[in-house]
This record gives structure tokens, C-alpha cells and sequence, in this order.
């Protein structure tokens, strides 16, 4: 009887983590495109820990490829030189460098877990 009150406690605490999980990244989201518009104090900050939570939380181990892939499209297409739009609405340079700033700790994150898991693999 205590192992499955044990285990129903794990669960809950499993769910609850994957909860914070996905807040983190819809407030990371939310934060990143505000940002673009209006002056969000230490939002460099915030973004960096959100991502740092979203890469702890949110990306399970069949989720990692995927996950790497799209971030490094992000990271390339907010990097880029994007003049055209720049023109034509000045705030989207600054939601996708803001999008970069959030997902680069969540891949830093998901990277080390993925090399740590095949080291111990090994």
C-alpha cells in the first residue's frame, strides 16, 4: 500500500514539473514578443531563465532531435540580417532576438542532457 501512495506522489510531482514546464515556455513566448513593443526591465534576464527551465522541464528524450533542429532554425533566422523587415515593421527584428535569447539556454540545456545520456550510455 505505501509503494502505490509512493508512486502516486511521484506522479503528481511528474505532472506538476511538466505543468511549470509548459507555463515556462508559453511566459518565455509571451515575454519575447513584448519585449518587441514595449521596454520589459531585465526581460535578457527572464528570458534566460525561463529558457534555462524550459530545457530542464519541457524536452523529453524523444523530443530532443526535433527540439535541436527547430531551435537552431530560430537561432538562424533570428541572427540573420533580416533589413527587408526591418523596413517594413521595425519590431520583428527584436521579437526574433528575443526568441533567440530565450531558446539558447533551452538548447545549451537540452544539448549537455543529450551528450550526458549518451556519455553514460557509453
Amino acid at each position: 500500500m505505501a509503494k502505490k501512495v509512493t508512486e502516486v506522489k511521484s506522479v503528481r510531482s511528474f505532472i506538476s514539473l511538466v505543468k511549470i514546464g509548459q507555463w515556462a515556455f508559453f511566459i518565455g513566448i509571451i515575454v519575447a514578443i513584448l519585449s518587441g513593443f514595449v521596454v520589459i526591465p531585465y526581460f535578457t534576464i527572464i528570458l534566460a531563465i525561463v529558457g534555462l527551465i524550459v530545457g530542464l522541464l519541457n524536452i523529453s528524450e524523444t523530443e530532443v532531435q526535433g527540439f535541436i533542429l527547430a531551435s537552431i532554425s530560430i537561432i538562424i533566422v533570428g541572427s540573420a540580417g533580416l533589413q527587408v523587415l526591418v523596413e517594413i515593421a521595425p519590431f520583428v527584428e527584436s521579437i526574433l532576438k528575443n526568441i533567440v535569447t530565450f531558446v539558447a539556454p533551452a538548447i545549451l540545456v537540452v544539448a549537455l542532457k543529450s551528450v550526458w545520456r549518451s556519455a553514460m550510455i557509453a
